[in-house]
């Protein structure tokens, strides 16, 4: 179903969804209903409905007739979040493409600010920041929002090379649509599909602008999240980031940004692999052998910025594929969180309800780490960042 509209609009919000019939209203309404008066021409709402096995697909065609601006696409088959991405993507026409998870949603005022801020300062990548709303109504802050404080107008990455710590997802990032093709940018199928795109985005771009204002609502807590699910899976990081340094060799062979995606790269795997919510205890061993190999294979050739504290320790054991002593180090944070956390039920490394999957929030707690605090629940990740946290 296509509601056409009467020109090209400046905005194309991507909706992929999948199992979300609880969430999905409030996610639409929360951008039609945001769009400004005499705006609805500016933006236009893209649903991909990948065939979704509760009731979103009969929801989209009802929510879509006699709206205009809202276009429904519907998949004869689930082919997952990245894939639903890229159907939405094919048929977009606005000048710039958002991709917002259909259970997430926009405060109010969001629409506006982004419009405004792309007429002004039409950049190749406008980052937004956003909240993690908990099943409680609890909002928090993350880590790296910081790192979208006082950057004004727009900038290169080299400029402001801390922007590639910002968390890195799709959906805190509107992009100029002709820039993807530029950079023959989509999304690939599997999990972790966000990070062979959303790091070229910021290494390509010429013109990054930043609004520093709350712009997204990111749900967390939903069953089925990617992040709180045990499975083989997980290992399709390690394509993703293969994917992510073979675009970086052919695009940027030399780029002095090799070293800080490394460390990145190291920092996200030790997310995972210290994660009880994702790995199942089996494959865990497995698992940070393929670490070990990705640090021989893509080692900086000048090294890289080594992390303060047990996460440098950590890292420093992956690049000798010690696992005996990982192994025992991760026991003994697991048993010393245990002992700091009274009333604590059994704390894991990197747990789903407080981690956040940006590897660069190590940079936000460096000073505690130094202090001697080490990288476990409190200090390190949150769920779900590079993934988008979303399983379809």
């Amino acid at each position: 179903m296509v509601n056409e509209q009467t020109q090209a609009p400046l905005l194309s919000i991507v909706v992929p969804v999948y199992g979300v019939e609880a969430y999905l209203y409030q996610c639409l309404e929360s951008i039609r209903a945001d769009i400004p008066a005499g705006e609805s021409n500016a933006v236009e709402m893209i649903a991909v409905d990948d065939a979704s096995p509760d009731g979103c697909g009969t929801m989209l065609r009802s929510y879509a007739a006699g709206r205009d601006g809202v276009r429904v696409v519907h998949l004869a088959s689930n082919v997952g979040l990245g894939l639903a991405r890229n159907a939405g993507l094919d048929v977009a026409t606005g000048r710039y493409v958002w991709f917002v998870d259909s259970d997430d949603w926009l405060p109010p005022g969001t629409v506006a600010a982004v419009l405004d801020r792309l007429r002004a300062h039409q950049p190749d990548v406008l980052m937004l920041d956003h909240l993690r709303v908990h099943e409680d109504g609890r909002r928090e802050v993350d880590a790296s929002s910081h790192l979208l404080h006082g950057v004004s107008g727009v900038s290169r990455l080299a400029d402001q090379p801390h922007l590639l710590r910002v968390q890195h997802t799709a959906w805190n990032k509107v992009v100029r649509r002709a820039f993807l093709d530029e950079l023959e940018l989509r999304f690939f199928p599997g999990w972790y599909e966000d990070i062979p795109f959303s790091h070229p985005l910021l290494i390509g771009a010429e013109k990054i602008s930043v609004l520093d204002r709350v712009c997204y609502l990111y749900r967390q807590g939903r069953q089925g999240a990617i992040t709180s699910t045990r499975s083989g899976r997980h290992f399709d990081a390690f394509a993703q980031y293969e994917r992510l340094m073979d675009w970086v060799n052919r695009r940027h062979p030399d780029g002095p940004l090799r070293a800080e995606l490394f460390q990145l790269m190291i920092s996200h795997y030790l997310v995972v692999v210290g994660n009880d919510n994702r790995l199942h205890p089996h494959l865990r061993r497995a698992f940070f052998q393929r670490v070990a190999e990705h640090y021989r294979r893509y080692l900086p050739t000048g090294g890289y910025p080594m992390p303060a504290g047990v996460t440098g320790l950590k890292h420093r054991l992956v690049g000798r594929g010690d696992w005996l002593a990982y192994s025992a180090l991760r026991q003994a944070h697991r048993v010393a969180g245990r002992l700091r956390r009274p009333g604590a039920t059994g704390g894991t490394e990197g747990s789903a309800g407080s981690a956040d999957e940006n590897p660069g929030r190590r940079a936000a707690t460096a000073s505690g780490a130094a202090a001697g605090q080490d990288d476990g629940p409190a200090a390190t990740d949150h769920a779900g960042a590079l993934s988008g946290g979303r399983r379809q």
